[in-house]
């Protein structure tokens, strides 16, 4: 490790006695500023270990959750103006941005790849909000607070999917079609699943919903993959720009959404942070060994594994503000989202380790999935 990168460490481990301090002292109101540069500084010197490199953006998630914790007034409205407001904006752009990375030939795959497709998406509309349902039923959840856990779970997956397939080693072109297709189908599946899931949680508005997802992520996505279609490979600069803008519009939606639901964060956080390892962990178990028993390949396995554990956090997100929910149901999105990166990014290391050749000769009983 670099001489800078290993100050870093050192500056974020005495921010970190600084905060644990104050916090014995009594005076964790004051522990802000120490907190946040903790993060901040951990953020920068992952950057200088290739092991720990891909949770950098994480690390930065969790300076901006601290930001939201130790001042949330000032992330709930600045004068007149409600913060919250900006969320749906800065989806429709990080979606736009989603479309120019995707073009056409990536919905091919579903003639190439018929048997991974279907069963990637049946075990991803099934699975996870059936997950949802009875993780949020038996920890008991505050109403609005479970339909948010069912709506994590009704939501498809995101492009930090085809990401971490590409770290494990796995069938990317099977990843990026399958968040392609599933993100198409979100109009019609997410109010679907919401509705049977979550109609005892909340009241649900079927078309007012697949109507919000089809401004929120569609159309958006349909501009997309127009600018790409006609301007591929002539506006470098926005191709390298539009990956970063995302990353900050992600960051600034967690922080909007917890700042504004700071309050039923503190009385089940834990149980939610705990809902959502659960949720996830048993996603990546279920697509995994569902594969295994249609007899798909190690990529394949892989592949679906990460496509049905980690979820749209942000699409989530902007159906809640559409709810008119977002301090409630939008709570779940933004403890889930940071969690599902950390999970994705290392159970993506540990199979970049394991040749899938060489694990697909294995007894099918030998192979034990760590999640």
């Amino acid at each position: 490790m670099k001489k800078t990168y290993l100050l870093l460490l050192i500056a974020s481990l005495v921010c970190l006695v600084i905060s644990v301090a104050l916090l014995v002292m009594g005076s964790g109101h004051q522990a802000g500023p120490a907190v946040i540069l903790f993060f901040l500084f951990l953020a920068l010197a992952a950057r200088g270990h290739k092991s720990f490199k891909g949770f950098s953006f994480t690390i930065i998630i969790f300076a901006a959750v601290a930001v939201s914790m130790f001042y949330p007034a000032h992330l709930r409205e600045v004068g007149s103006f409600q913060m919250k407001a900006l969320i749906v904006p800065l989806l429709q752009i990080i979606m736009f941005g989603m479309g120019t990375a995707m073009s056409i030939k990536d919905f091919v795959g579903v003639v190439k790849m018929p048997k991974g497709v279907l069963v990637g998406l049946a075990c991803q509309f099934t699975i996870m909000p059936i997950l949802g349902f009875t993780i949020a039923t038996a920890f008991g959840f505050p109403a609005e607070i479970a339909a948010g856990v069912v709506l994590v779970g009704s939501s498809p997956s995101g492009l930090a999917s085809n990401v971490m397939a590409y770290l494990a080693k796995a069938n990317v072109a099977l990843s990026v079609t399958l968040t392609a297709v599933a993100t198409l189908l979100a109009p019609l599946m997410t109010p679907l699943m919401m509705e049977l899931f979550a109609g005892e949680f909340v009241p649900i508005d079927f078309w007012g919903m697949m109507l919000s997802i089809v401004k929120i992520v569609i159309l958006p996505i349909i501009a997309g993959l127009l600018f790409n279609h006609f301007f591929h490979g002539k506006t470098k600069w926005f191709d390298k720009a539009m990956p970063i803008v995302s990353m900050a519009g992600i960051a600034f939606i967690i922080m909007i959404i917890t700042a504004a639901g700071r309050d039923s964060l503190l009385s089940i956080g834990l149980f939610l942070i705990l809902a959502a390892i659960i949720h996830n962990a048993a996603g990546y178990f279920l697509g995994y060994w569902g594969c295994r028993l249609f007899k798909m390949d190690e990529r394949d396995c892989r592949t679906i594994a990460l496509e049905v554990g980690m979820q749209n956090g942000g699409l989530a997100s902007g159906i809640a503000l559409e709810m008119g929910k977002v301090a409630t149901v939008g709570l779940a999105p933004a403890v889930f989202g940071p969690w599902m990166n950390i999970s994705g990014s290392s159970l993506a290391t540990y199979w970049r380790d394991k040749d899938p050749d060489k694990t697909e000769k294995e007894p099918l009983e030998n192979i034990q999935l760590d999640t």
